[in-house]
Order: structure tokens, then C-alpha cells, then sequence
């Protein structure tokens, strides 16, 4: 009973909090105020330790939307946690990782920012090992030791802001200097190792070892939207490069998930690679040069993707904890509402028109038509978008609709703080396109363009809709797993072969040396020669001592026998 008031109270907290916050950020919005808050915790002499925060409309109205979705991921984490036995621990983890996410959108000033994103990362390692297996550990060191990368850069950025009169990198954003280009290399690349860009991509299906309502959190507005938000902080210094590189990896990265998502079977992997696919869109079309259209999308993205994990996570929940897609089936007919919400938030992630994620998506794509860019990458965009619907629908039909495919049901009730939780976000998921669209562009965004290319993004999501359900209904996606294909299918379905990069390929040359080195020097000549030469001498004189105590009289008698012998001869 103690444990359901701390979730509770904690998920009011939350809540009131950010529609608290969400005010004020249209006061901020409206009246485009923004403001710098010094807090001198010390002065010792003439040197001061001073903790600064920025309240603009963009970090509040960010911080409001990570503390929504929180505190419907908390309410939703007591049922869905309430068997585990430290389900008390785990709730403290998870305030733990809202508040660096907090301390790290609230930041102006560098060093700070790493205080946020570094306990991102260490509180993320906890919440991935939660479960104490090995499938956990292996998971949650691959998750750490990648960010890890990040953090350095974010070290190297701080050690090189020495050039510049403090850390607060707003004062410098409009400089050219050269010193400038290094630090922004540098953020960029731990903008993509926390946002999982490609070659940095392996973590975060491994991350999904963690328990649903963390991933929910994760995957929709704090640790992977990290990056992404780092970038836009950081967007005015991108006008000074050419970023046509970046936008490549971001659409590569896009169209690698929406790939790998259609050879997965594990439901968790899937939406962990629609996650993938959707990061990939923002980094595109924020190194394109439209910062405010990445984090219009981020907003969106953020409700519709938590709802679609805490729906996934009640199907997981009542199906034994079976995680296979190809375990379920007609779920519609025992869980309703929850297959509601996950179609509805599964359309929204397709980009089917007036839910909230066809405003950001449809925008993004149009803006990149006419931005001018060659059409390979205008291709590889829509074939994305296609890819996305595909694995959505596929999504749909293995686990709402189709055969009764059922694995172990313990039961079908649907609790009333997973539903509440759910409503909420289906609601967000349907309005906060529009709503958030209207507030932030004080215009309507009209982009004139011929038919055929006003057309083509919704007609590539039909078409990739139809591609799900032809893969589904004849079971494509299982009978090309034949060995006459099997390399291909394996190279597609393992991020391009990334999670062997990044684990195995690294530690293999070393872990055979080591077992070399064990094995010859450690066991072997070493062993034998020098530690046991030592033993084999004092083991021999040992023996010679015990055979000579236990044998005296015999040896003293053939000792006499022997000198009287001597003496007659």
C-alpha cells in the first residue's frame, strides 16, 4: 500500500508539474521572452561556482513534455510493476533518469549539460540490468560503453571551450572562428552516439533488456531525444558548414532500422527500430537546416511512440512475457482498447493524415522536395516512409489480427491505471500535432508543389501498407530465411551486421590473445617452469622429510648393517 501512494503521488507531482510548466511556456511563447537565471552556490575570494538556467518557450515546452509522458509512465509502471519484489527501487531509478533529462534541457552552460547527460547514461545502465540476467548485463554494458564515446566528446568540447571567456555556449553562437568547427565536430559526434545514428545504432534494440515502462521512456523523450535536442540547441553554428554528409547517415540510419524492422520478430525490437527510423528523420531534416521542424517532430514523436511501448508492454504482460510477434494473435478480441491504442498511435507513427504525426512528417517531407536535394535522397526518404508503414501494418497484423497464433494468456483484464495511462497518450497522440503546430509557426506553412509531388508521400504509405500485409498474409518475411538467400537476409536483418562491429569485432582479437596467452604461458611452459619447479623441489624434499620421520628405525638399522659391512670388508 505504501509502495501504490509513492507511485501515485509521484505521477501527480509529475503531471501537475508539467501542465504547470506548459503554461508558463506559452506565457513564454506568446511574449518570445526568454530567461537567464545565475545561481551562486559558492564564492570563495574572487572565484564563484555559478549554476545557470535558461527558461525559453523551446526547453519548457520540451521539460512539460517529458514530464506528461512520465507521469503517465509511472502511474502505468505500478501495475505493470507491482509483482517485483523492488518495485520501490525501480521507482526512484526511473525519477532519477526524469530529473538529469530535466537538468540537462534546463542547461546553458556545457559543463552542466554533461551532469545531465552523464547521469542519463549511468541511471539508463541501471534500468537496462534491472532484470539481473546475462541478456541484461551484456545489454546494458553495450548501452553504457557506446554513450561512453559521447561523454568523452562532451569532455573534449568542455576542454576546448577554454578558448572562449566561459562555458555558456549561448554567448558564442554566432562566431566563425575556426576554434568553433572542432567544437561542433565534436558535439556532433556525441549528438550521434546518444541518439544512435549510424555507426552507433547497435545500443538501442540492446536496450530493450529494460522493463516496458523504461523503454517507453526512453525510446520517446528522454535518453535517445538527448542528442537530437543537443543539435538543436547547437543548430545556428550548423549555417556554417556544409552538414549534406550528416543528412546522409540520418537518412541512411532511417532506411537501415525501417529494413531491419522487417525481419525482426520480437515486438519490442520493432517499435526499439521505428524509434531508429523516426531519429534518423530528425537529424536529417534538423542538418537540412530546420531545427524548429526536428523539434516539432520530437514533441509529436515523443506521445505517440510512449503510448505505442505501454501498449505493446500490457500485450507482453498477458502473454506470458512472451516478447514474439509470431506468439500472438487476435488480441483485439480479449484486449479492445488496448489494440485501439496501439492502431491509433500506430497510424499516427505511419503518418495517416490528422493524427499528430502526419502534421510533423508530412511537413518535413515536403520541405524536403523543395529544398533542392538530389533524388537519391528524396528515394531513399520515401522508400523510408514506405518501409514504415510496412513493418507497422506487419505489426498489426501478427499481433491484433491474423491466426490465433496464442502463446500462454495468464489473464486479459485491462488495469485501470494502464488504461488511464493509455487514454491520455491517445488523446496526445491525435491533438498534440495540430495543437503544437499552431502554436509554434504563427503562419500556416503552404508549400506549393505539382500534384504528383504533393501525392507521393501518402501514396508511398499506402503502398508500403499493402507491402506489410503481402509480407504478412504469405509469410514472406519467414520463408526468405532460406539458406539460398540466407547472407542477405541475415546482412538486412542485423543492422548491417553493426551489433557484430561493436561487440564481437572488438573484443574477439583480444579475448583469443588473452585465451592464447592463458593457455600457452599462464597453463602451460609458464606454468610448469616457473611456478611449479618451485613446488616440484619442495614437494621432492618434503617426501625425503616424511619417508625419513616415518622410516627412522629401518634407516638407522641398514645404516648400522651398511658400516659393518664396511668395517669387515
Amino acid at each position: 500500500m505504501n509502495n501504490l501512494f509513492l507511485y501515485k503521488l509521484s505521477s501527480f507531482f509529475l503531471f501537475i508539474s508539467g501542465g504547470f510548466i506548459f503554461t508558463i511556456s506559452l506565457f513564454f511563447l506568446g511574449f518570445d521572452y526568454c530567461l537567464l537565471m545565475d545561481w551562486e552556490i559558492l564564492t570563495i575570494n574572487s572565484c564563484a561556482l555559478v549554476m545557470t538556467i535558461i527558461f525559453d518557450w523551446m526547453s519548457l515546452m520540451f521539460m512539460s513534455c517529458v514530464l506528461l509522458i512520465s507521469s503517465m509512465v509511472v502511474l502505468y509502471s505500478f501495475s505493470y510493476m507491482s509483482s517485483d519484489l523492488n518495485n520501490k527501487r525501480f521507482l526512484f531509478l526511473v525519477l532519477m533518469f526524469i530529473f538529469s533529462m530535466m537538468f540537462m534541457i534546463l542547461s546553458p552552460n556545457l559543463i552542466s549539460i554533461l551532469l545531465g547527460w552523464d547521469g542519463l547514461g549511468l541511471v539508463s545502465y541501471g534500468l537496462v540490468i534491472y532484470f539481473q540476467n546475462w541478456k541484461s548485463y551484456n545489454a546494458g554494458m553495450l548501452t553504457i560503453l557506446t554513450n561512453r564515446i559521447g561523454d568523452v566528446a562532451i569532455l573534449i568540447s568542455i576542454c576546448w571551450m577554454l578558448n572562449f571567456g566561459s562555458w555558456n555556449f549561448l554567448y558564442y553562437m554566432t562566431l566563425t572562428d575556426f576554434w568553433m568547427y572542432y567544437l561542433l565536430f565534436l558535439l556532433i559526434l556525441a549528438s550521434f552516439t546518444k541518439s544512435a545514428q549510424i555507426p552507433f545504432s547497435s545500443w538501442l534494440p540492446a536496450a530493450m533488456a529494460a522493463p516496458t515502462p523504461v523503454s517507453a521512456l526512453v525510446h520517446s523523450s528522454t535518453l535517445v531525444t538527448a542528442g537530437v535536442y543537443l543539435m538543436i540547441r547547437f543548430s545556428s553554428l550548423l549555417t556554417f558548414i556544409d552538414c549534406s554528409f550528416f543528412v546522409l547517415i540520418g537518412l541512411l540510419t532511417m532506411f537501415m532500422s525501417g529494413v531491419g524492422a522487417m525481419f525482426e520478430f520480437d515486438l519490442k525490437k520493432i517499435i526499439a527500430l521505428s524509434t531508429l527510423s523516426q531519429l534518423g528523420l530528425m537529424m536529417s531534416i534538423l542538418f537540412l537546416g530546420y531545427p524548429l521542424m526536428a523539434f516539432f517532430h520530437l514533441l509529436t514523436h515523443a506521445f505517440f511512440k510512449a503510448l505505442l511501448f505501454l501498449c505493446a508492454g500490457l500485450i507482453i504482460h498477458v502473454m506470458g512475457d512472451s516478447q514474439d510477434i509470431r506468439h500472438m494473435g487476435s488480441s483485439v478480441v480479449y484486449l479492445p482498447f488496448t489494440c485501439t491504442c496501439f492502431c491509433i498511435s500506430s497510424l499516427s507513427l505511419c503518418g495517416f493524415p490528422f493524427l499528430s504525426g502526419f502534421y510533423s512528417k508530412d511537413l518535413i517531407l515536403e520541405t524536403l522536395v523543395i529544398n533542392s536535394y538530389n533524388s537519391f535522397l528524396y528515394i531513399l526518404f520515401l522508400l523510408s516512409v514506405g518501409l514504415t508503414a510496412a513493418y507497422s501494418f506487419r505489426l498489426i497484423y501478427y499481433c491484433i489480427s491474423g491466426g490465433t497464433n496464442l502463446h500462454v494468456c495468464h489473464s486479459y483484464s485491462e488495469d485501470f491505471f494502464m488504461s488511464f495511462s493509455m487514454i491520455f497518450l491517445t488523446i496526445m497522440a491525435i491533438v498534440s500535432g495540430s495543437f503544437i503546430s499552431w502554436l509554434i509557426y504563427p503562419a500556416p506553412s503552404l508549400i506549393i508543389m505539382p500534384v504528383f509531388l504533393k501525392f507521393m508521400p501518402l501514396f508511398f504509405v499506402i503502398l508500403g501498407l499493402y507491402i506489410g500485409y503481402e509480407v504478412s498474409i504469405c509469410n514472406l518475411s519467414e520463408s526468405i530465411n532460406s539458406f539460398k538467400n540466407y547472407f542477405i537476409c541475415y546482412f538486412l536483418g542485423s543492422m548491417w551486421f553493426m551489433p557484430f562491429f561493436s561487440t564481437y569485432m572488438l573484443y574477439s582479437f583480444g579475448y583469443f590473445m588473452s585465451k592464447n596467452y592463458s593457455c600457452n604461458i599462464d597453463s602451460g611452459w609458464g606454468e610448469y617452469i616457473v611456478s611449479m619447479s618451485s613446488y616440484n623441489v619442495f614437494f621432492f624434499l618434503s617426501k625425503i622429510n616424511y619417508y625419513y620421520q616415518f622410516n627412522n628405525f629401518k634407516l638407522y638399522l641398514i645404516s648400522f648393517l651398511l658400516l659393518m659391512s664396511l668395517m669387515i670388508i
